[in-house]
Order: C-alpha cells, then structure tokens, then sequence
C-alpha cells in the first residue's frame, strides 16, 4: 500500500515540474467564420471570427490538407464556416473546415453575416440584367 501511495505522489511531482501535455495545451477549439473580404491568397483569409461567444478580426491560416479542401478552393466574401483549430499570433490555424448556412451561426456573427450579403447583392445587383 506505501509503494502505490509513494509512486502517486512522484507521479504528481512529476506531472508538477513537467506542467501539463502539450497534445492538452494545443486542443482545437471550435470557431465560427464569415469571410470579410474577398480571399486573394487562399493562405490566408480575412474573416470576423466567433470563438467562445467573442467576435474579433482574424487571418483564417490554412495548411496543405486544407488548401487542397474543394470548399477551401471556393470561398468568396460572406461565406460562412465552421471551424477547428487553434488560435495563433498571426490569427486562426484553420485544422477542419465546413461550410455551413448563415442560419448555422451564432446570434454574434449572424446579423455581420446578413449584411455582407445585401452589401454583396447591392454591388453585384446593377450588373444583372
């Protein structure tokens, strides 16, 4: 009974010294997106970002798996998106991806959402005919 108590504890103090896993520290976390401009180097994409309830302005940074995603290859300005991934400095290291309908996201991105899209339809609208 003493070896058992004795090995928990320099596990802890182990676990103490050595902090916490880094495949813990660096789990994806789930994002919302609506795309903010219209994407010229598909590396890197401009977009208002929801997170955990908070919207902020983010580069969306997409790796090689991603790059080679047909909707990846597709986005245009006001599409929306749900993501994983991890947030970075230099913004949003994009993991999965899946393009959703606007009614899909958060009452914080919905109504930027809806008025990408009139402002999208308004600028394109005169050129129909």
């Amino acid at each position: 009974m003493r070896a058992i108590i004795a090995i928990g504890c320099l596990l802890a103090s182990i676990l103490s010294v050595t902090g916490p896993s880094p495949s813990l520290a660096e789990d994806d976390v789930v994002a919302f997106a609506v795309v903010s401009e219209q994407p010229k180097d598909k590396t890197r994409i401009a977009a208002k970002v929801a997170i955990e309830g908070a919207v902020s302005d983010m580069k969306l940074l997409a790796p090689d798996h991603i790059l080679s995603n047909l909707s990846w290859k597709k986005l245009e300005i006001c599409h929306a998106m749900k993501l994983e991934g991890r947030i970075v400095q230099e913004g949003f290291r994009v993991s999965s991806v899946r393009v959703i309908e606007g009614a899909m996201l958060p009452m914080a991105l919905q109504g930027y959402a809806g008025d990408c899209l009139l402002k999208k339809a308004l600028e394109f609208a005169p050129f129909v005919d």
